[in-house]
């Protein structure tokens, strides 16, 4: 779901037929900037990616004249919406039914550039627009233009960057060996989100799976090896993350044991809430009644803490 940073930018993942009439859509990290005036795209969120890292492609929100739902154009590209941009059609893919329905919203809303009469003192902000899709102004520079599309040649593979062929994965869609039955345990949640290494403290999205055992994460969802396992037995605490202002990272939380702090970053703030109370229910259905009887739960802000 689109999601408002730091910054106060409406953010979030979609997918893009970047060549168009290709149907090839690649993931990617959109940024909806009303200050300036566009709507960005990156490979990876940039708080993931090396310092000054380019953008894949951008749009002047000027130059936008409607976006509306495309499923009935684009049949088999699931949730797919339009952008109408003078001569040029962007169709993208939503990851669910709401996610479409909020996109469309927040940037028709966008693109409607209005004057603030006088005596206005109020002017909704992306979090009202997000919260309850009211009617919103902006105040911002009117620059002429056409789309600037930077993204001349395809890269990489991956979750951010591979072929979907026009065919969505779910986030929680399960690794194929574990979508056998082949697997013992019952998989509770899994999907990608974004780690902060131990030694080197950089941040690399894996891929990450909760079963009523323990949290893995693997390179990437085909892998049958972890790279890690964390059992369950082992986390005493599961909470947003107070250290986000200094890491200055959305959507981050934490899992903490008697040897490690795991920083794990997710794609929203919903998945985040998802997958806190996920591991946290993970964790009082293995240790039973008996033992959870000691533990706190504050589910106002999301904290878990278990006695070691």
């Amino acid at each position: 779901m689109p999601y408002v940073d730091r910054q106060n930018r409406i953010c979030g993942f979609l997918d893009i037929e970047e060549n168009e009439s290709s149907g090839r859509f690649l993931r990617r990290y959109f940024i909806l900037d009303t200050q300036q005036g566009s709507l960005l795209w990156y490979m990876d969120n940039p708080q993931n990616l090396p310092a000054g890292a380019d953008i894949m492609g951008s749009l002047k929100l000027t130059y936008i004249s409607k976006v509306s739902d495309a499923t009935k154009l684009r049949p088999k590209a699931e949730f797919c919406f339009v952008i109408n941009a003078g001569m040029r059609k962007f169709y993208l893919q939503a990851n669910d039914q709401q996610d479409l329905v909020e996109w469309i919203s927040v940037l028709n809303k966008a693109t409607k550039i209005t004057v603030p009469k006088p005596g206005d003192v109020h002017a909704e902000t992306p979090q009202e627009v997000l919260g309850a899709m009211k009617q919103v102004s902006y105040k911002m520079e009117i620059i002429g233009g056409v789309p600037i599309i930077t993204a001349t040649q395809e890269q990489g593979e991956g979750q951010n960057g591979a072929d979907r062929g026009g065919l969505k994965r779910g986030q929680n869609q399960l690794p194929y060996f574990l979508s056998r039955g082949t697997q013992d345990q019952t998989v509770v949640k899994a999907g990608y989100c974004v780690k902060q290494g131990a030694l080197m403290k950089n941040w690399k999205r894996r891929y990450f799976m909760l079963d009523e055992n323990a949290v893995s994460y693997y390179k990437s969802e085909l892998e049958r090896e972890a790279l890690r396992v964390i059992p369950l037995k082992e986390i005493y605490k599961v909470q947003e993350c107070k250290q986000s202002d200094l890491m200055m990272r959305d959507n981050l939380f934490e899992m903490v044991t008697s040897t490690r702090t795991f920083y794990v970053q997710s794609d929203s703030p919903e998945d985040m809430h998802s997958w806190i109370k996920a591991i946290s229910g993970a964790i009082v259905a293995q240790r039973g009644p008996g033992r959870s009887a000691n533990t706190r739960v504050r589910c106002d802000t999301d904290v878990l803490t278990f006695p070691k």
